[in-house]
C-alpha cells in the first residue's frame, strides 16, 4: 500500500503524478458511456506489452490522434490516415494496435444495432451491478477471468481486435464493471458504497 499526502491508504501500484490521479478519480469508477469506454477500450489496447504509466504519459497524444476519442469520427479513418498516425510520435507506434483502434471503433458503433449502445452491452455481462473483490494484496488480483475469457471471446466474434481476455479484464477494471481496489484502500469502500450502475 501507499498513502496519500492525507495518510489515507490506497492500491500500491497508484503513486506518481500520473496513476495516482488515475486511480484515485478514475479507475473503477462505473462508465457508462460509449466515448468513455472506447477511450479506454484503445488505451487499454496500447498498453498490451507495456507499463500502464508508459500509455498515462501519452494520452493526450492518444486524444489528439484519435479525435478526443470520438468513434463516430474514427471509425471513418482511412488507409491514408493510418499511414499518417504510425509517424505521430505523441502515440505507440505499433500497426496492430492503431489498426485494431479504427476496426474497434467499427465494431463499437455495430452495437448500437444489436444492444442500444456498447455501455447496455458490457454491462450485461455482469447482470447490471458491478462485481465486488474483496482483495488484501496486489498478488492476489488477476490478470484475466473466466468472465474476461467469456467477454474477449464474444467481443471478437463481433469484430473486435486486439481484445484477447488480459486487455478485457483490464477494461472490466478500469470501467467500474469489477471493483479490484484492494480492501484497504481508500478507494474500495467509496466506491463500494456507490457500486452498480
Amino acid at each position: 500500500m501507499t498513502a496519500t499526502p492525507d495518510e489515507t491508504a490506497r492500491c500500491e501500484w497508484a503513486n506518481g503524478e500520473f496513476l495516482a490521479p488515475y486511480h484515485d478519480e478514475e479507475w473503477g469508477v462505473p462508465v457508462h458511456d460509449d466515448d468513455r469506454h472506447f477511450e479506454f477500450l484503445v488505451l487499454e489496447a496500447a498498453q498490451a506489452g507495456l507499463s500502464w504509466l508508459t500509455v498515462l504519459r501519452r494520452r493526450e497524444g492518444y486524444r489528439q490522434a484519435f479525435c478526443g476519442f470520438d468513434p463516430v469520427q474514427v471509425a471513418r479513418f482511412s488507409k491514408r490516415r493510418v499511414e499518417k498516425l504510425l509517424k505521430d510520435p505523441g502515440i505507440i507506434r505499433n500497426r496492430a494496435k492503431v489498426e485494431s483502434t479504427v476496426t474497434n471503433a467499427r465494431a463499437l458503433l455495430a452495437m448500437k444495432e444489436s444492444h442500444g449502445s456498447f455501455d447496455a452491452y458490457l454491462w450485461e455481462f455482469v447482470g447490471g451491478a458491478t462485481i465486488v473483490n474483496s482483495w488484501t494484496m496486489t498478488s492476489q488480483i488477476p490478470a484475466r477471468t473466466e468472465l474476461s475469457d467469456r467477454l474477449s471471446k464474444d467481443l471478437r466474434q463481433r469484430g473486435f481486435r486486439f481484445i484477447g481476455p488480459i486487455v478485457c479484464y483490464s477494461h472490466l477494471q478500469a470501467a467500474g464493471l469489477v471493483n479490484d481496489h484492494l480492501t484497504s484502500c481508500f478507494r474500495f469502500s467509496e466506491l463500494r458504497a456507490g457500486a452498480g450502475p
